[in-house]
C-alpha cells in the first residue's frame, strides 16, 4: 500500500470539474484508489462518493493506493493534484 498525503488549496475546494478529472486520472490506474477526509472514505474512482466528501479549501486528504501499478499510481496523482487543486 502506498499513501500521499494533500491539502487542498483550491479556492472552492474539489468540485465537480477537479473532481471529475481527478476521477479519471484514478480511473486510468490498476490500483485501487480510496481517498480520505478526517474520518469520512470513498473510493477515489467513484465521481459521486468523492463529491459526497464534500472537500474544501485547506482540507488534508490522504489518498491510499493498493495494486500492482501503486507507486506510479501514487506519483502521477501527488503531481496531477499539485496541477489542479
Amino acid at each position: 500500500m502506498k499513501e500521499i498525503f494533500y491539502t487542498i488549496k483550491d479556492p472552492l475546494g474539489i468540485h465537480a470539474r477537479p473532481a471529475g478529472l481527478l476521477v479519471k486520472k484514478l480511473q486510468s490506474f490498476s490500483s485501487g484508489a480510496t481517498i480520505v477526509r478526517g474520518e469520512d472514505t470513498c473510493d477515489g474512482k467513484k465521481l459521486l462518493a468523492l463529491m459526497k466528501l464534500k472537500v474544501k479549501t485547506n482540507d488534508a486528504l490522504t489518498i491510499r493506493f493498493e495494486g500492482e501499478d501503486e507507486d506510479a499510481a501514487a506519483a502521477a496523482t501527488q503531481s496531477y493534484l499539485a496541477e489542479i487543486l
